[in-house]
């Protein structure tokens, strides 16, 4: 995404987009077409969806992903157990995460800002209760996506392709 400069039709690389003092700058990275429509079509950005559902979709991917690292890298990872443990550990890191999106949204954060990469922000991000939702979501998300991970690793035990 190249602009050109009024320096004899010359195109630049990176250029300024706001505030100078901010320093936001446009990028091939950040400005490119990939970059744009891979961001906006995260869950937290993607048009369309309530905050509960953007919560629900993050929530479950964390929730699936972390279970891993507890559970084949905990301190119990060679107990019997070792996947139960992750999972509780898992949950209560959602619990955390919840917890703290909670007092997040209670502190009347400020509006958050249009970016290059993310130039329409989602209602949900912009109240309160918005951000309410969304750690509702995040937490029954987060939750469930650990759960069914621990069921897919305890499977993956069972018929022994994992040990």
């Amino acid at each position: 995404m190249a602009r050109t400069s009024s320096k004899a039709g010359k195109k630049d690389l990176v250029y300024l987009v706001g505030d100078m003092p901010m320093g936001e700058l446009a990028t091939p990275v950040n400005s490119g077409d990939f970059t744009t429509w891979f961001i906006n079509n995260l869950p937290a950005y993607r048009k369309g969806l309530t905050s509960f559902r953007r919560g629900l979709e993050v929530g479950m991917a964390h929730g699936y992903w972390l279970l891993g690292p507890f559970a084949e890298l905990g301190p119990l990872r060679n107990a019997p157990n070792g996947h139960f443990v992750g999972l509780l550990s898992t949950l209560g890191l959602v619990v955390i995460a919840t917890l703290v999106m909670t007092l997040y949204a209670a502190s009347n954060p400020p509006l958050p800002k249009p970016t290059v990469t993310a130039p329409a922000i989602p209602d949900t991000f912009t109240s309160n209760k918005g951000w309410d939702n969304f750690a509702a979501g995040f937490f029954i998300g987060g939750a469930g996506g650990a759960v069914v991970a621990f069921v897919v690793l305890s499977l993956l035990q069972l018929i022994g392709l994992h040990s």
